[in-house]
């Protein structure tokens, strides 16, 4: 039997070195189909992402060309673009992977809507960073002009920030589980899903203007799917503490208790490693796997040789 992985990419990985032409990410994209590829036979694989940076770009293509005629898209259906976008680079990606290894691929994009609290008080207070850096005037002078929310992103500059409620359930979630039972790898809540909630007498379903982290998402659907593994694939080889500092010290295996300790005192910032972890400890806590670590490392952390791997004990 295989064991079920559940893959959270972040949105700036596809970005190298800030990159934003479609050739550009798509290359990044085809290191990570090559990857997925060689994990294939011995892994079921779902693949999740982030979107932080495109779902930014797409909004401000929205609101720079709308017209009466041709309105700007709301941000949830900008989610549901960016899905489309990664997801076809993705799936491209894999598939041009498998051909090159002389086999065929069985891979699909599930546009997956993550059903969300519409009372979270997250949209109270816009946290997640979407779209491009700025400097701290320019953004000001942004959000003076638009009536956004900016704040300081861990150290790179100012972003926009947007709500960021917690995923409840995921809606396509029966159909992700019988592509994977298929043998498909299947991309799903890209970006964290796109946001919707039910209505409270007809239990319809209505997008609602957010972005869910990718992380917490990815680690619902590793929860719904009963993947054995969780990895939030990140910029960095493993989580650390006092990062960045002479006294940094990279994490290794870690439990729960541990992980909780370290995120008590303050060690992972919120914006960066903190919902990684937190994502990671979630599911450890349920009895799976969470490992935190790069895309050069993932085959090891898969086999417990690198990265962070965190287990309930």
């Amino acid at each position: 039997m295989k064991k079920r992985v559940v893959l959270a990419l972040g949105g700036n990985a596809l970005q190298k070195n800030g990159e934003a032409t479609a050739e550009a990410q798509k290359a990044v994209a085809a290191k990570v189909g090559e990857v997925i590829a060689e994990l294939a036979d011995k892994y079921e694989i779902i693949v999740a992402h982030g979107n932080g940076p495109q779902v930014g770009n797409i909004l401000i293509h929205e609101e720079a060309a709308a017209t009466e005629k041709a309105p700007a898209m709301p941000l949830e259906t900008a989610v549901a673009m960016s899905q489309g976008q990664i997801g076809y680079w993705l799936t491209q990606a894999i598939d041009n992977a498998f051909i090159k290894k002389g086999r065929k691929a069985k891979v699909a994009t599930v546009v997956s809507q993550v059903i969300v609290d519409k009372k979270d008080p997250a949209f109270r207070n816009p946290t997640k960073p979407i779209g491009q850096f700025y400097t701290e005037k320019e953004a000001n002078a942004l959000a003076k002009e638009k009536g956004w929310v900016v704040k300081e992103d861990s150290g790179r500059g100012w972003r926009r920030v947007v709500a960021s409620p917690k995923p409840v359930d995921i809606v396509e979630k029966s159909a992700i589980v019988d592509l994977v039972n298929d043998g498909a790898i299947v991309i799903a809540v890209g970006g964290g899903g796109i946001p919707v909630y039910r209505t409270k007498i007809t239990k319809k379903l209505k997008g609602i203007d957010a972005v869910i982290d990718k992380d917490y998402a990815a680690e619902r659907l590793a929860e719904l799917t009963k993947a054995d593994i969780f990895v939030s694939v990140t910029a960095v080889p493993n989580a650390y503490i006092n990062f960045g500092l002479p006294n940094q010290e990279k994490l290794e295996g870690v439990t729960v208790k541990e992980a909780e300790h370290y995120k008590k005192y303050g060690y992972f910032k919120a914006g960066s490693m903190l919902p990684k972890v937190e994502a990671a400890i979630a599911f450890a806590k349920k009895g799976g796997l969470g490992i935190i670590t790069d895309i050069d490392n993932l085959k090891d952390a898969l086999a417990e040789k690198s990265g962070t791997r965190l287990r309930l004990k």
